[in-house]
């Protein structure tokens, strides 16, 4: 199914584009100008909490002062939208949470699914809205399944730029309204034509930081709320193992769960090789701000407890500890965007599966029991994080995704 570039303009449709003040919604402004829409251009204030400083700069004022020049070059309607209340609400108080449970939070994903098509996507709405668009790069397709319109997600056609995964928990009518006017696009393309519309984002470099507020150093911002508490870093030989690896299980779904546990260790499994300031300012797979030196390779963080509040970890990035053959997503955790597609219980299928933005699809079995969904990878996977997002794909497509467990 060719992807929906946009929609066909049977009388001129209303879009309210995102304009977060860099090239990309910009250029996504012009192209649905270009497409005959009536563009008009919101700018979400999503932080300006002085009790949590997020750095010494204010860069939303300056993206809101750039969104602002793109609306008056292009010619289009342009205002401010204050989002910050629901933003502390249901983004930063729950990555505080999550951080203090030892678990990582993807906080764009959350983003996308609470903020811009929720809250933003109504506000437009009121406007009179039949659609709203961003920036992202990806895009949108259209099929029929047993006459009823389903709406596909696909991947961006710049593969290194491909943000599906930030949008992997939109639902059916989230994506009836939404438009990816880039998401065909190379990256090089868009800042092509913000050059040759003379748009002023057209070299402006890329956002770093959370979700539409900025930059941002997670640590630092994470102890604003989460106070230090020193513990120690336990090293755990890549020779020992944590759990009792068994080649025969006396039934299927005890091979599942065994699969897909986190790897767990004790104090005295390892030895003491320095201290931290807080188990909940670490994820698995980390591997700065240990502050630990003279060993033979870098160390990785395979372990957290915050309740103990020790940091486990091992040398090397093929250390044994940072290796899960699968994971588990519990059933109010599992979202499926093409809900056609649903699993049935007792039933298996292959896809290729990704835990984190910018990493290869490998290849894997979901299993859907019961209680949940057992993700089985062909390949031992490296990373694999409580609290952050598996999302599955079939080709180019995003099926479904959930918090892994």
């Amino acid at each position: 199914m060719r992807p929906l570039f946009s929609e066909v303009i049977m009388e001129k449709k209303r879009v309210v584009v995102g304009l977060s003040g860099g090239v990309d919604s910009s250029v996504a402004a012009h192209l649905l100008i270009e497409q005959g829409y009536e563009v008009i251009g919101i700018f979400m204030k999503n932080w300006h909490d002085t009790s949590v400083t997020i750095s010494d700069e204010c860069p939303w004022i300056d993206d809101s002062n750039d969104a602002l020049q793109v609306a008056e070059k292009l010619g289009i309607p342009y205002q401010t939208i204050d989002l910050s209340t629901q933003y502390k609400d249901r983004i930063v108080d729950y990555m505080f949470n999550e951080y203090e449970k030892g678990r990582t939070p993807n906080p764009d994903v959350l983003c996308n699914r609470e903020i811009k098509f929720d809250i933003f996507l109504d506000a437009a709405l009121k406007l009179g809205a039949d659609f709203v668009a961003t920036g992202h790069y990806c895009q949108k397709g259209e099929i029929e399944v047993d006459g009823q319109k389903v709406y596909q997600l696909l991947a961006g056609a710049d593969q290194n730029k491909d943000q599906s995964y930030f949008l992997c928990q939109l639902n059916q009518d989230q994506l009836s309204k939404a438009l990816f006017p880039i998401g065909h696009l190379q990256k090089s393309e868009v800042r092509a034509i913000a050059a040759a519309q003379d748009l002023i984002t057209a070299d402006k470099k890329d956002s770093q930081g959370l979700c539409f507020i900025g930059k941002v150093k997670l640590p630092d911002f994470l102890k604003q709320q989460l106070k230090p508490k020193s513990g120690d870093i336990i090293e755990i030989d890549a020779d020992y193992t944590p759990y009792s690896v068994k080649s025969e299980f006396e039934d299927e779904k005890e091979r599942l769960i065994a699969l897909t546990s986190p790897h767990v260790y004790a104090p005295e499994n390892g030895k003491i090789v320095g201290q931290h300031n807080g188990a909940h300012y670490y994820t698995i797979g980390q591997r700065k701000g240990l502050g630990v030196g003279g060993t033979k390779e870098a160390l990785y963080v395979i372990a957290t407890n915050t309740q103990t509040n020790h940091i486990y970890t091992g040398q090397g990035d093929h250390h044994p500890g940072l290796l899960r053959p699968g994971l588990f997503i519990p059933n109010d955790e599992v979202h499926w965007v093409r809900e056609d597609l649903k699993m049935a219980v007792g039933e298996q299928k292959k896809y290729s599966v990704r835990i984190r933005y910018r990493q290869p699809l490998v290849g894997a079995t979901l299993h859907c029991e019961p209680e949940g969904i057992y993700i089985i990878f062909d390949e031992d996977e490296r990373g694999v994080a409580a609290g952050q997002f598996a999302a599955w794909y079939h080709d180019n497509e995003l099926i479904g995704s959930g918090v892994i467990s």
